[in-house]
């Protein structure tokens, strides 16, 4: 399959390679900041501190604890029609609709009650078995960790 270098993030994580084609036609500002904070190296070292089985697992926070973002203002939602399916990537937020900013999560199964009340800007084209085998739990008690983050066409 191919996948356009420059929306393609590719995640080395502590269970393995995850390759995320991510969708800028559905929601340019969230890829765009999604593109942003992995050249700036924001997502390395940063744990999977939210992995639900049969739901999904949840990263971006510098804090790991789900309570932390980037410096960057948060985002102002752009739903779509995209389903919260197995491999759908989307952006986590607070109760407030407009407060994306840093953090994301990985569908492990169909969860369409999320649609068009998250953002989906990607989804994993290869490594889901790897986002299986993350260490689950609200944290885990030894999560796993994004190693390193970066758009493919950095890589070159």
């Amino acid at each position: 399959m191919e996948t356009d270098p420059e929306n393609t993030l590719v995640i080395e994580t502590s269970k393995g390679t995850v390759v995320i084609e991510m969708r800028p036609d559905l929601a340019p500002k969230h890829v765009e900041r999604i593109k942003t904070l992995a050249r700036r190296k924001f997502y390395d070292g940063i744990i999977f501190h939210r992995v639900i089985p049969g739901f999904m697992a949840q990263t971006g926070c510098p804090r790991g604890t789900g309570t932390g973002s980037s410096d960057l203002p948060n985002l102002n939602a752009e739903f779509n029609e995209k389903p919260h399916v197995r491999g759908t990537v989307s952006m986590a937020r607070a109760q407030n609709p407009h407060s994306a900013n840093s953090q994301f999560f990985i569908c492990f199964a169909d969860a369409r009650y999320l649609d068009r009340q998250y953002t989906v800007w990607g989804t994993v084209v290869e490594g889901m078995e790897n986002v299986d085998k993350l260490a689950k739990g609200e944290p885990p008690k030894v999560p796993d960790k994004i190693i390193t983050m970066r758009v493919q066409a950095d890589e070159a």
